[in-house]
């Protein structure tokens, strides 16, 4: 078909929302074909500055879509079809919704005529209703729309804007009419950006701060994942930089900053915080200021914190509030560069925090690989500037332990927590982010998920590192509760042969470790192979679980038996 037909000075719909997306710094597109949103892609990829990925399903789409977005702290977008189509991508966007990424969720449907018509198609639920998906994707995205003709770029602004205002994921619908459909392309011409912060009411803020502030003899300040999500980790260093300044971090901002830092506190898990003088400096701060943070109960050890999250400074994504008075429309950006102004004249003493971490239990140098032998080789083996991406479970909370090196991050979904969402997150970083690495740390059971990505992955030349934790099914609900039920078991796989049926034309390198010696040659070899994915199946005790894992777990049986 012809790409543009419209008019000098106009441009189709399709091709203005690719020319939107664009502009936000979106270079790829995730998803898959389908009917009715064949002509839209054809329009959004006629000039080539987009390029297509496609997945082996919708929910690998909008997980890959994740991933992308949180490593270059932008929008992603994901292309999906009416009904099926999008509706095996919702859990991927509800989980962006939860963990504030902004993923913009594409639909092409049927035309304007089949929708106001109310005709009974395909991948609809036959009961003459248009608007059934549009209303579920309300719920778990920040605004949601189906264009029309008339005001089809006005409402790809708007739509567009609120995902950049808010950083959650918004919603699309496209009708194949409306795709091809001449438009102004005149607003191009100025490109989108995130809504300034209210000024008077920043200026009214910053000076609440100052008096909050004032007589102070240190400031404990709790950094949470919305930080990371705008990437403001370097603003957080220049604070940390501030004497009198002490910086812990939540467990979904672990790499938020130098866990060396002289004033680094390490990380907050309430309860079960590694070291008893981080939690004690966070609990008993006054004053405490709370950045960006999510006080959900896997990131507060099972709402077990003790300071009082009413009586603290907290900074959102936008707005503030400094005890009961509240600063609306305030971006993050604004909130805690006041913050710096504030903290920078205070003139407060300095001081170093060095609180060393506690012994890691007994590791041994025999007999089977155990976590107690796993995340210490994985620490002194992870290279700089490496992007650990961590799956929920046993995978997240043994690497909340690690002490990363300089220039690593932490890529996990401690909100949501849907298993399987890192394999496909790793495709969509590993393109977001080409010159660094990945090492994905995953478990068996949520590997085969989405096990699909794999071969995704490796036809687009992507070279991580996996490892895949086998312990034989899902030991952090073996954790909590019932360890021998049925449920809690898996097939057990071939690893090796999985990876030659998913990349049959792309040399992997293949390792299995059940001995700890084993692993550092598997290591070992994972540090040659640059220029190709290493798969290493790390084999441990089915009961075995890391430090952090077991404390979590007993406090979620504990709430289970409890009812909270």
């Amino acid at each position: 078909m012809d790409s543009d037909t419209s008019a000098p000075g106009t441009t189709t719909v399709g091709a203005y929302l690719a020319a939107r997306l664009r502009q936000l710094g979106v270079s790829h597109l995730f998803g898959l074909p389908g009917d009715f949103n064949l002509t839209l892609l054809d329009l959004m990829l006629a000039d080539g500055s987009l390029t297509w990925v496609g997945t082996a399903n919708e929910l690998n789409a909008a997980y890959a879509a994740d991933g992308d977005a949180r490593v270059r702290r932008g929008v992603a977008a994901v292309v999906t079809t009416l009904g099926v189509g999008e509706l095996s991508a919702i859990n991927g966007i509800a989980g962006a919704f939860a963990e504030d990424v902004p993923v913009v969720q594409i639909t092409g449907t049927a035309s304007t005529a089949a929708l106001d018509g109310s005709a009974l198609l395909h991948h609809t639920l036959a009961d003459g209703r248009s608007d059934h998906f549009e209303a579920m994707y309300r719920e778990v995205t920040a605004a949601a729309a189906t264009l029309r003709t008339a005001d089809a770029g006005v409402t790809i602004d708007r739509i567009l804007t609120e995902a950049l205002r808010t950083s959650k994921p918004v919603y699309l619908a496209v009708p194949t009419d409306v795709a091809t459909a001449p438009i102004d392309a005149a607003p191009l011409a100025a490109p989108l950006e995130r809504p300034a912060s209210d000024a008077a009411g920043l200026a009214q803020f910053e000076q609440a701060l100052a008096q909050a502030l004032a007589g102070a003899r240190a400031v404990t300040v709790l950094a949470g994942p919305k930080l990371h999500r705008r990437h403001l980790e370097p603003q957080l260093r220049r604070i940390a930089d501030v004497p009198g300044v002490r910086v812990a971090s939540q467990s979904g901002s672990k790499a938020i900053i130098d866990e060396a830092h002289p004033h680094s506190l390490g990380t907050y898990v309430g309860a079960f915080t590694p070291n008893e003088a981080t939690r004690v400096a966070v609990d008993d701060a006054a004053p405490l200021v709370l950045a960006g943070t999510v006080l959900s109960d896997l990131l507060t050890g099972g709402f077990s914190h003790r300071f009082d999250a009413a009586g603290a400074i907290e900074l959102s994504l936008r707005s503030a509030r400094i005890g009961r008075a509240h600063y609306d429309d305030i971006d993050l950006s604004d909130s805690l560069a006041a913050l710096a102004r504030v903290v920078s004249g205070l003139g407060l003493p300095d001081e170093s925090y060095d609180h060393p971490r506690p012994p890691r239990p007994a590791a041994g140098d025999g007999g089977d690989l155990t976590h107690a032998q796993l995340w210490p080789a994985l620490e002194a083996w992870i290279p700089e500037d490496t992007l650990v991406i961590a799956e929920a479970g046993t995978a997240f909370y043994g690497a909340l332990e690690l002490d990363l090196p300089r220039g690593c991050d932490l890529l996990g979904q401690p909100i949501w927590s849907s298993i399987g969402f890192t394999l496909p997150a790793t495709l969509g970083a590993g393109l977001g982010r080409p010159d660094q690495r990945a090492v994905l740390l995953i478990g068996d059971g949520s590997a085969q998920l989405t096990i699909q990505e794999l071969g995704t992955i490796l036809a687009r030349g992507l070279a991580p590192v996996i490892v895949v934790i086998n312990n034989g099914g899902y030991t952090v609900e073996r954790a909590i509760q019932s360890p021998d039920a049925v449920y809690q078991d898996i097939a057990a796989w071939d690893w090796g042969a999985v990876c030659a049926a998913l990349g049959p034309e792309t040399p992997v390198e293949v390792c299995r470790a059940s001995t700890i010696a084993e692993l550092d040659e598997a290591l070992a070899t994972a540090t040659v192979a640059t220029d190709r994915a290493v798969l290493i199946e790390a084999v441990v005790p089915r009961d075995d679980t890391p430090r952090l894992l077991a404390q979590i777990a007993q406090g979620l049986a504990a709430a289970n038996r409890s009812g909270d």
